[in-house]
């Protein structure tokens, strides 16, 4: 069931069922963090791995104190210019957290999501949710109710529609575990946008794991069905797959020369924000066509390109 009741939403969450929840990054899988069962249904669900574990969703920074240990200056800092936006903290957890919403680790990462109908919802159920991307585990995450119902809607008790997402990556995840931030992953907020808001430039730690401490850090996620291939010299991959049939995914060039029969230019224009808002939505149209094989170019390496190229290398059929 699609609609934007956040009363409906927020009774089933409160029943400890599952609602996909639309939020400026992507649309998440909602459960009570204080029901066990709730959070084991989230994995099912998505058939996601529990050693991955899952971020936390509130809708006041208040409601932070109670789930962590501490909260260093910095983390205040971040919290009181980002939130609500597209980055996620990682702190010590206290223990009314769940294992099994940190998969057994001693950290937790906790966001408060910047969309209307998702923090009315949270403030009508009271408490804390847990919420991964709201796909099946390892699939291009969604950023439109549609998505949602195509993959899930059976399992779903409801889909609170948002409309589209308004970043469409996943948000950065930002330690304050050590002695300085941390970035553990790349998302709809840039490092340079980091750096203004905290003073600094954060280390940056993008490690892939086979066993994450922060969600997002698996080595293989997001990929689509059609193999793809992230590649910085375009027309040569093309060459070298001359008799396959071909899509395309690019920033703004369309390589109208080469015969694809399926193509997305994110932006024309060169917007890096408006592609990152249409790279997921692309992936999964390229996916419903007959290609072989999907070529993603390699975006540039500032601002939001990072993360772009974060996703596609993780999605791509060559390591």
């Amino acid at each position: 069931m699609i609609g934007k009741d956040t009363a409906l939403a927020a009774s089933y969450l409160q029943q400890g069922k599952l609602v996909a929840i639309p939020t400026e990054t992507v649309y998440g899988l909602a459960a009570r963090i204080d029901i066990d069962a709730s959070v084991l249904s989230i994995f099912e669900a998505k058939n996601r791995p529990a050693f991955d574990p899952l971020i936390v969703h509130i809708a006041d920074p208040s409601w932070l104190g109670p789930l962590v240990l501490d909260i260093p200056e910095a983390a205040k800092q971040l919290m009181d210019k980002a939130w609500p936006g597209p980055v996620t903290l990682l702190f010590k957890k206290s223990e009314l957290v769940s294992d099994l919403v940190t998969s057994g680790n001693d950290t937790v990462a906790i966001r408060m999501p910047n969309h209307p109908l998702t923090l009315e919802t949270l403030r009508l159920l009271g408490r804390p949710v847990a919420a991964p991307s709201a796909n099946p585990f390892g699939y291009v995450s969604p950023t439109q109710a549609a998505h949602v119902e195509k993959q899930l809607g059976d399992r779903v008790s409801y889909i609170l529609d948002g409309g589209e997402s308004g970043v469409g990556l996943e948000s950065t995840i930002v330690s304050f575990v050590e002695a300085r931030p941390i970035v553990l992953r790349l998302g709809g907020m840039s490092l340079e946008e980091l750096e203004t808001l905290l003073g600094e430039a954060p280390e940056v730690n993008i490690a892939t794991h086979s066993n994450p401490k922060a969600p997002g850090q698996l080595d293989t996620h997001y990929a689509t069905g059609i193999p793809l291939i992230h590649a910085s010299d375009i027309r040569r991959l093309a060459s070298e797959l001359k008799g396959q049939k071909l899509a395309l995914l690019s920033f703004e060039e369309s390589y109208s020369d080469l015969p694809w029969i399926n193509s997305e230019v994110l932006s024309k224009e060169g917007d890096m924000k408006a592609a990152a808002q249409s790279l997921f939505a692309a992936m999964r149209r390229l996916d419903e066509g007959e290609a072989d094989f999907i070529l993603a170019e390699v975006f540039p390496e500032t601002g939001l390109g990072r993360a772009i190229n974060d996703r596609l290398q993780r999605a791509s059929h060559r390591k």
